[in-house]
């Protein structure tokens, strides 16, 4: 493939070498991972398979998020195709928590009494436990994950987390990633014992594992990068009604494929949005209903809830405001009322301003407290928690992102321990903190390389996300001639250049920085990303601002 010169340079910066590039710029479905690159599945589907051919009731454990709900539709529409008698159970955020809790596991027996096997999907690697409590009743249990596993593995019938084991491209898989394999999985052992001999269905669940994906915020390489670019490619054609519906509710039309930014901030948060404010076996629902008027419905339902927790969002931001301050190992704090669903997108909005370690949490001083906790690149929440255990009663998660319950009485022994440990973290990796902190571009590059040849020359490396960020570019020293605020409240910026062959820019949210910009007219080096628009007539290429400061030689 004949590339252009700076996507040439993007993949080298990238340290992706010419044995890799025809894997990445080739992301197919013909390159997808065999059964055992997962350790486990095939474990599984013994397990599994003699459930589904006598038609004895499993129930498939799923979580309140994208990735959980996914996963749960993923594996129960497998399930149902090969004849088995299956069901999804979504645990309750508010009154039963993350994963496989003693409040959960009763409400799932006295909705199932005659469960024989339950199947975890993006839950219960740190559940030995609860585990074997289950396992006590008589039923059986297969445990599929993708969280870092604790200090003690449940002893299940059969185990599958690619945190655990995975072959290379496979150990970065979300949960619905994971069912999606197994799914399949499921389907090659049902035919070969002459279990089913139905059509093929994986199409609608490969666009659900590459939706929660994004969703989870996994790295797009590997399997994660086929999974997420067949989906996208799919989704109009072959996603679940209920999904299509959705997108068309988050006011986008069928007439082109989605991005995987669509997926990130249309999708995901409206799924989210339900096990946040409401019950995620809304959503649940909605990717698994067949009737279209009662999808649309149903999305429309899901669309409002979304409007109500970035209400309620705000609000908690509001509450909080006291308490957030800069210049800390960590950011860690409490309100004694709030709504729990929220506070990880808080703590994340937090993080993006202070740059550090935010855990939020909801609850009475003297009483368990509830929270979550998100951190800049550089850190591992996960062992932060750890850290802190002596004071939690439980806790999860990964290295950018977790959850915990404080023991009763014991939240400011949590806050000093967390942020010890952040504190710690800082000193042992100060530098790459420090360096992942400072928005650099991928590339410094000439007025005249902007162009929309480049813009389309670019497409080749998506899908973007995490992992294989959106390219952001530099040009150094140059000046803007004209500055102005845009938007219903002035709160965006939009600039054309001295230089006219620099596209205009525009930089969201940052409205308030014309007048200083005009005050000081300066040579500044700009960093951005790309977008084509036909705003005002033909398409043309627009620079979409990140960074704007003074430059390092001062000349134009």
């Amino acid at each position: 493939m004949k590339l252009h010169p700076i996507v040439e340079r993007l993949l080298e910066k990238r340290g992706i070498g010419a044995d890799e590039r025809e894997e990445f710029l080739d992301p197919s479905l013909a390159r997808l991972t065999c059964v055992d690159a997962l350790p486990g599945v095939r474990e599984a589907v013994a397990v599994i398979l003699p459930f589904v051919r006598d038609r004895r009731e499993i129930v498939v454990y799923g979580d309140y998020d994208c990735d959980g709900v996914c996963a749960s539709a993923i594996l129960v529409t497998a399930l149902r195709r090969l004849g088995a008698t299956a069901d999804a159970f979504v645990p309750d955020r508010f009154t039963e928590g993350y994963g496989l809790t003693a409040a959960a596991i009763t409400r799932l027996f006295a909705e199932h009494p005659g469960v024989q096997l339950v199947v975890t999907v993006d839950n219960g690697i740190s559940s030995a436990r609860e585990v074997a409590a289950i396992k006590a009743r008589g039923v059986s249990v297969v445990v599929t994950d993708h969280h870092l596993p604790g200090p003690e593995l449940p002893v299940a019938d059969a185990l599958v987390n690619p945190r655990v084991a995975a072959a290379s491209g496979c150990e970065n898989l979300c949960g619905a990633g994971v069912a999606f394999f197994l799914a399949g999985a499921l389907v090659q052992a049902a035919e070969a014992e002459g279990l089913y001999d139905g059509g093929k269905f994986a199409a609608p669940l490969l666009v659900l594992a590459g939706l929660a994906t994004v969703a989870d915020i996994m790295p797009l390489r590997g399997q994660n990068r086929i999974l997420v670019a067949q989906s996208l490619a799919y989704f109009w054609r072959c996603a679940p009604l209920g999904l299509k519906e959705l997108m068309l509710s988050a006011s986008r039309t069928a007439t082109s494929a989605p991005s995987a930014r669509d997926y990130g901030f249309q999708l995901s948060p409206r799924i989210n949005a339900t096990g946040r404010l409401e019950s995620a076996a809304l959503a649940y629902n909605l990717l698994m209903e067949s009737d279209r008027e009662v999808a649309r419905n149903l999305a429309v339902r899901v669309n409002g809830i979304n409007g109500r927790r970035q209400t309620e969002e705000r609000e908690l931001a509001f509450a909080l405001q006291s308490q957030i301050a800069s210049g800390r190992p960590a950011c860690v704090a409490r309100l004694d009322k709030g709504n729990l669903g929220v506070v990880g997108i808080v703590a994340a909005r937090v993080m993006e301003r202070l740059g550090v370690p935010v855990a939020v949490a909801v609850g009475e001083s003297d009483s368990s407290v509830t929270g979550s906790v998100r951190a800049p690149d550089g850190y591992n929440v996960h062992d932060a928690l750890t850290s802190a255990a002596d004071a939690l009663e439980r806790f999860g998660g990964h290295a950018a992102a977790g959850g915990f319950t404080v023991k009763a009485g014991r939240f400011e022994d949590f806050r000093r321990l967390f942020t010890e440990a952040c504190a710690a973290q800082y000193a042992a990796d100060r530098e790459a903190i420090e360096c992942a902190k400072a928005m650099e571009p991928d590339l410094w590059i000439e007025p005249g390389d902007l162009s929309l040849e480049l813009y389309d020359a670019l497409r080749v490396l998506e899908p973007f996300g995490e992992g294989n960020a959106e390219p952001v570019f530099g040009l150094r020293g140059v000046r803007f001639s004209d500055a102005k605020p845009i938007g219903s409240e002035g709160q965006h910026a939009t600039f054309a250049f001295v230089n006219k062959s620099i596209p205009r820019a525009v930089w969201w949210n940052h409205g308030r920085d014309v007048e200083a910009i005009r005050a000081h007219d300066v040579p500044r080096d700009v960093l951005f990303t790309l977008l084509e628009s036909d705003y005002g007539g033909d398409p043309h290429l627009e620079l979409k601002l990140l960074d704007a400061r003074v430059a390092a030689s001062g000349t134009d």
